[in-house]
């Protein structure tokens, strides 16, 4: 039965997988009543979704919590009721004590990332008045007690999807708190991603990005408990009608396997863009920071990537100034960088994380040392990803059209290696993918015009014969 209509507002920060997971809240508290809102002061619930990877992340939550406090006491003060104040995901999940110690009485609810479907249950708990903490691991399966969206719901988040396949890591790098804030590495059944994915693309998702915190080591299991990878778990996707485009992230360098390195060169809805991080150009510090690969371990997978798709591009994560880290490894970490020569790239200061090995590790960088790194790196990587923008101008690339553009007659999309496009077009597109001569490149985006309008039934066509074929 639906309850009364109450209002919840989720403030998401982080990863593509805390997007995601905000979702799945609002979707499981849809039949309970709570419709979103951007409003925070209607809200009923706000949910602050938490990252723990950036630096100072729970210093900013503390920060939030006391504004939220202060709203809720000025709401209560006109004679309103207030709202209930949540904190979900990673921080939630790493520092719940500390949480309820710093913030008592500002807080109805802790959360970690495994118990978003016990949230309605939680909130009830909390309407008896004791801050409600749940930061355990349950062991049933929580994608099997969250409910599906409805198309309508589908529909308006956009043509563009999320879809998470795996969670946790087993890999234990010493600056990452993901083992200990998303457990260990557990896959969804095949069966159970393929049904949501197709309940998204009878909404009319075009294109899905997969999720996991080390995704190409999803190891699902399909209906007769046989172990299915990542590549054929794409495979498998890519025959669902309506589905034109798939993605990937995160990925680590040792779980390229060979089945999905084919499937990178035979499924053309598999596109040639790829997040592979690795963090560091160094031996020396790849090995304190636990990463089990080394400098040259990265390039041979690189190798065996462009051997299959010659026109991948490459994303990366880097993290400048770990302990130890001295003048000679991060110049390593800029000539890996051009050797590599990635389209673009995430970078980061180190920053501790308390339970890590890394926040015990002697010699630690000078703050000011770490910073004059990063802006040396991201120099650098703003330099890669316009010769990037550059490269493809001349080229006809199909382009997912996904929105109107800010200028009347204008269309946008993204290119096949996530490159945000600028055209004139009709609104009609929206949905289709089209093949667009690229113009002129911007720092952050691209421009283009269609060569010739392909309907809708000509896409899957389209598709495999521009995007595989402009290496």
């Amino acid at each position: 039965m639906t309850e009364t209509p109450k209002k919840l507002f989720i403030k998401t920060y982080g990863c593509q997988m805390n997007v995601y997971d905000s979702d799945r809240m609002a979707d499981a508290l849809a039949p309970h009543g709570y419709q979103p809102t951007q409003v925070m002061e209607e809200a009923d619930l706000v949910v602050l979704n938490t990252c723990h990877i950036r630096e100072k992340a729970s210093e900013k939550v503390f920060s939030e919590l006391g504004r939220l406090r202060e709203l809720r006491e000025e709401a209560r003060a006109a004679g309103g009721p207030g709202f209930m104040i949540g904190v979900a995901g990673c921080v939630a999940q790493a520092e719940g004590d500390e949480i309820v110690r710093r913030a008592k009485g500002s807080v109805d609810l802790v959360f970690g990332p495994q118990s978003y479907h016990r949230l309605p249950d939680l909130i009830k708990r909390a309407h008896n008045g004791a801050t409600v903490v749940e930061t355990d691991f349950p062991e049933e399966d929580k994608f099997a007690h969250l409910p599906a969206a409805s198309r309508e719901v589908t529909r308006a988040r956009g043509l563009t999807a999320f879809l998470t396949v795996q969670e946790g890591c087993d890999k234990f790098c010493s600056f990452c708190v993901v083992p200990y804030t998303r457990g260990a590495e557990v896959s969804r059944p095949l069966e159970q991603v393929l049904a949501e994915a197709r309940n998204l693309a009878a909404a009319g998702v075009r294109e899905l990005t997969l999720l996991g915190q080390n995704v190409n080591a999803y190891h699902g299991l399909d209906a007769s408990g046989r172990t299915v990878g990542l590549g054929e778990l794409c495979r498998r996707l890519a025959d669902i009608e309506g589905l034109a485009r798939l993605r990937y992230t995160t990925s680590h360098p040792l779980d390229m396997t060979d089945d999905l390195l084919q499937a990178h060169r035979d499924v053309p809805a598999l596109m040639p863009y790829l997040h592979l991080p690795v963090q560091s150009g160094s031996d020396t510090i790849l090995k304190a920071m636990n990463r089990r690969h080394t400098r040259a371990d990265y390039l041979r997978v690189i190798e065996r990537i462009l051997a299959v798709r010659p026109d991948m591009a490459l994303s990366g994560d880097f993290i400048v100034g770990f302990p130890g880290e001295t003048d000679a490894d991060f110049e390593q970490t800029l000539s890996i960088a051009r050797e590599v020569g990635y389209a673009s790239a995430y970078t980061f200061k180190y920053s501790t994380r308390p339970g890590t090995p890394g926040a015990d590790m002697d010699d630690q960088v000078p703050e000011a040392k770490k910073t004059e790194r990063l802006q040396r790196l991201n120099d650098q990587m703003t330099d890669q990803m316009r010769a990037f923008g550059r490269s493809v101008v001349g080229r006809v690339l199909p382009v997912l059209i996904e929105k109107l553009g800010r200028m009347p007659g204008q269309v946008g999309g993204r290119s096949p290696y996530l490159q945000a496009v600028h055209m004139e077009g009709p609104e009609r597109l929206i949905g289709t993918i089209q093949p667009v001569e690229i113009l002129a490149a911007g720092n952050n985006s691209i421009s283009g015009k269609i060569v010739t309008v392909a309907e809708p039934k000509s896409v899957s066509v389209l598709e495999s014969q521009v995007a595989m074929a402009q290496a």
